[in-house]
């Protein structure tokens, strides 16, 4: 069974060898031993509440319950940008015009940008090749989202979620090529790298605070911006289909872009509901796949499964109790893990 839990220290080995399989542009995930210890310190202390709001952050694990390895990483950040700037660019518009030349012109132009500050942010989303099957990217990244419904209070009304942009196998980003590289006079791994171990402060430094027009930028460049690397475009579709939209920020570096969305607006915020359990050896499963996770903010668990499902009771088998640590009456919180029509595609798919 696959199991969603909170971070611990123990996972520092296995979260290491996952980062070597990232490539370049995950920022979130670097292969740099001292980070990442410190960012699980900073997990563990917010999840004891001995972290200031600007320090908070969550980190999950996808666990194999059976062979006890580590397959996958999810996060969630409580408020960006409030100790350094946060910068992406925004996609706007400059109009140029002459009534007497007959002149009018629309030019697509990129803001340099701090408009997220504050916000919560999805991150750090990365699933082993191996595991990315059996609707185990859904539970790795979905699996936040109930998380947060539980714990409303602990987030931000808004939320964001950056989306790694296009790079070729070399870690080449056509964006970087055109723009970045004139200001930073580095590669763009490079600069992906000192992003990712939290030196940021060269962005300010150098990045220009005039508009630049698109329309200098190379065909390339202009035909990667909002788009995804094709790794990534099954979770920017997962993020879509709960509510989350481009509204036209991207990142500075490779252009990829900005999904957001108002955090109770997201689908499963909206949807999910608690149940009371009932543990029964047998039971017949249904169509629907469900999200269930516990209650428990400090030893939070969440699974997926076939479960019936009343407007009461939910029946969970006895594995799957002792997985999410409930019993006979507790309550837990569910939501479907498909919208409806992902889920009638799904039914269609296996007919």
């Amino acid at each position: 069974m696959m199991v969603i839990r909170p971070v611990t220290r123990d996972d520092k080995q296995a979260l290491l060898k996952l980062a070597t399989k990232t490539g370049v542009g995950f920022t979130s995930l670097p292969n740099n031993e001292a980070r990442l210890a410190a960012r699980i310190e900073r997990m563990i202390d917010t999840w004891e509440g001995k972290a200031p709001i600007h320090d908070q952050g969550y980190l999950f694990v996808l666990e194999d319950s059976e062979s006890k390895e580590v397959v996958g990483i999810s996060g969630v950040e409580v408020a960006i940008g409030l100790t350094e700037p946060w910068y992406d660019f925004r996609v706007g518009t400059l109009v140029h015009a002459s009534k007497e030349l007959n002149v009018y012109t629309q030019m697509p132009t990129l803001f340099l940008s701090n408009d997220h500050t504050g916000y919560s942010e999805l991150c750090t989303l990365f699933l082993d090749p191996d595991y990315r099957k059996n609707k185990n990217g859904h539970l790795l990244s979905k699996s936040r989202m109930l998380f947060m419904s539980t714990f409303e209070d602990k987030f931000a009304d808004k939320l964001i979620a950056e989306m790694r942009g296009v790079s070729d196998e070399n870690g080449n980003s056509p964006f970087w090529e055109s723009l970045g590289r004139h200001f930073f006079s580095i590669d763009f791994s490079e600069a992906d790298y000192l992003t990712g171990i939290g030196q940021k402060a060269f962005i300010a430094e150098l990045m220009p605070k005039h508009p630049m027009y698109v329309d200098f930028l190379t065909e390339e460049a202009k035909a990667v911006i909002a788009e995804v690397h094709e790794n990534t475009l099954p979770a920017r579709k997962i993020l879509e289909s709960e509510g989350m939209r481009y509204e036209g920020y991207i990142d500075i570096f490779d252009a990829g872009p900005t999904l957001e969305a108002y955090t109770k607006d997201l689908r499963i915020v909206r949807e999910s509901e608690t149940r009371k359990v009932l543990i029964s050896e047998t039971y017949r499963e249904t169509h629907s796949t469900l999200l269930v996770g516990n209650l428990d903010y400090r030893n939070y668990r969440a699974i997926i499964g076939r479960q019936p499902c009343t407007a009461t009771e939910i029946t969970l088998s006895p594995a799957q109790a002792e997985i999410l640590n409930v019993a006979n009456g507790d309550l837990i919180r569910v939501a479907p893990l498909f919208a409806k029509e992902e889920h009638r595609q799904e039914l269609s798919q296996t007919e």
